[in-house]
């Protein structure tokens, strides 16, 4: 979600030719006024790097390009001054910002202009009094034990019912390569569209059906990603403005999001909702107002949909690329859970401390969100030093904090899953150290869930299935979105390893 003046042009490939005089002059004349104001010309190492792309010559990632600067700066804070834009791995700094001037430090206007029309006023586009209201209405709600319970017996029956049966009709097919990133996102979909709106949207079933709300919702979700590219907010907003390209496209797929959202608000009022367990029907016995309730499902549906699906990828592969520690994670559930014995309820995942520590190790190098940005209220100084102007974009990096040995060590690049560990316990870190769930006033509420979730689908299949990657490359290759996704997807060849007859 980087900014880069090559992206302008090709913004302006989708317009009419009608238009397209007075966007290029528009565009350009601001484009002129944003070179001199953003000193475009600076010819520093990094900058110049950064624009004419040279660093592509070394990484495949933006972020490895960051990992590898960051962690060769001395104060683990460097500076991209054709963004405005300073990025730290630095743990104190990232409590800093999150804990000590948090209020210092909000999301800030430009990021919530650009999720807009896609969030809305929900909980992770907002600061200030709706923020905290969302967040303590939120955290009233998933603290509760009944809606973990209730998070239980979804996945469960996705996983069951829908995500075995799948992977079992493809085993030891030799032409059958499967997408497993395809697979994770529908059934995160499904999940999190049942326990957020009480809807199913079936997107797992064995036919692999692809439901118009999923469509729009991704679509969405890479377009106000592609926002972000453009090099001024001034280019979309003259595309949104005359209903043009993307923009046209983006207002579409709203289109459908909001009339789905409605109709299942409109159902769930009918129906009643006080008996109902999904999130949508606990927060409309306390919200009345449409547009709201729209909101904040719809960024639950984000936070919950897409990054589970990343992290699940992700752990995927590692696992795959490692098959040493699918065996351990069997080993372990044959111990505490018993030979062929699934978990009957959420609190016995907590006893699975090696399998925690893999979903952690795997987070620590892939985390969902690689990146979070906030905006300098005031002007202030980082605790490594770091001058911060008003306004300045400041980016925290978990990607490139996870591979820095002055965090975690020599071996910092290997998958290890021991690390977590203090005589076989799961031992959790400082979240400034791992900040994948953010940290301080706006940590992730939905952790503990998404945690459930992760454990549940590797204890299933790794206990039933073995995954050799039908992968071109060696490591992981990232497309650029709101969240990581892998790049072609993941595809799988899927072994079965052991038969379900007695799985719960």
């Amino acid at each position: 979600m980087e900014l880069g003046v090559s992206c302008f042009f090709h913004s302006l490939h989708d317009l009419t030719p009608f238009l397209l005089f007075a966007a290029i002059i528009l565009s350009l004349t601001w484009v002129f006024l944003y070179l001199l104001r953003a000193n475009l010309w600076c010819n520093c190492e990094t900058c110049e790097a950064y624009l004419t792309l040279s660093w592509t010559k070394q990484f495949h990632n933006l972020s490895d390009w960051y990992a590898h600067l960051l962690k060769n700066s001395p104060t683990k804070t460097i500076h991209l001054h054709v963004l405005g834009n300073t990025i730290t791995g630095n743990p104190d700094n990232v409590e800093y910002m999150l804990t000590t001037r948090f209020n210092n430090y909000p999301k800030g206007k430009p990021f919530s202009t650009i999720l807009g029309d896609f969030l809305g006023l929900g909980i992770f586009n907002v600061d200030g009094d709706l923020w905290r209201f969302q967040r303590k209405m939120a955290s009233l709600e998933l603290d509760r034990f009944s809606i973990r319970s209730y998070a239980f017996e979804i996945v469960h029956f996705e996983i069951e019912q829908r995500l075995i049966p799948l992977l079992s009709s493809v085993s030891g097919s030799n032409h059958g390569v499967l997408d497993l990133q395809d697979v994770f996102r529908r059934f995160s979909f499904d999940t999190i569209c049942r326990f957020s709106f009480g809807l199913d949207p079936r997107c797992l079933e064995m036919s692999l059906p692809m439901s118009d709300f999923a469509v729009a919702f991704d679509l969405a979700s890479k377009l106000s990603a592609e926002r972000a590219m453009s090099v001024s907010p001034l280019v979309w907003k003259i595309k949104r403005m005359m209903n043009l390209g993307n923009e046209k496209k983006m207002k579409e797929a709203l289109k459908m999001i909001n009339i789905l959202a409605q109709e299942v608000i409109r159902q769930r009022r009918k129906m009643g909702f006080l008996n109902h367990k999904d999130l949508l029907s606990r927060f409309m016995r306390t919200v009345s107002d449409e547009k709201f309730l729209r909101d904040i499902v719809i960024s639950f549906l984000l936070a919950g949909r897409d990054t589970v699906a990343s992290a699940l990828s992700s752990l995927f592969w590692l696992l795959a690329k490692h098959p040493e520690v699918g065996s351990s994670i069997r080993l372990e559930a044959d111990k505490v859970l018993g030979p062929n014995q699934g978990p009957t309820c959420y609190k016995q995942l907590r006893e699975l401390h090696y399998l925690q520590a893999a979903v952690y190790e795997s987070m620590r190098l892939y985390p969902p969100i690689q990146f979070d940005s906030k905006f300098c209220q005031e002007d202030d100084v980082l605790p490594d030093g770091t001058f911060v102007k008003r306004g300045t974009r400041v980016t925290y990096h978990p990607y490139a904090m996870g591979r820095m040995e002055a965090i975690w060590g020599p071996d910092c690049l290997e998958f290890k899953p021991e690390r977590w560990l203090r005589d076989g316990v799961f031992f959790p870190e400082s979240p400034f150290k791992y900040p994948v769930f953010q940290a301080g006033y706006r940590v992730c509420l939905g952790k503990e869930m998404a945690i459930l979730e992760l454990k549940s689908v590797a204890l299933s299949l790794f206990r039933r299935f073995q995954f050799q990657l039908a992968t071109t490359y060696d490591t992981p290759r990232f497309s650029p979105g709101l969240t990581a996704t892998l790049s072609g997807g993941l595809p799988v060849l899927v072994r079965e390893i052991v038969t379900t007859t007695n799985h719960p």
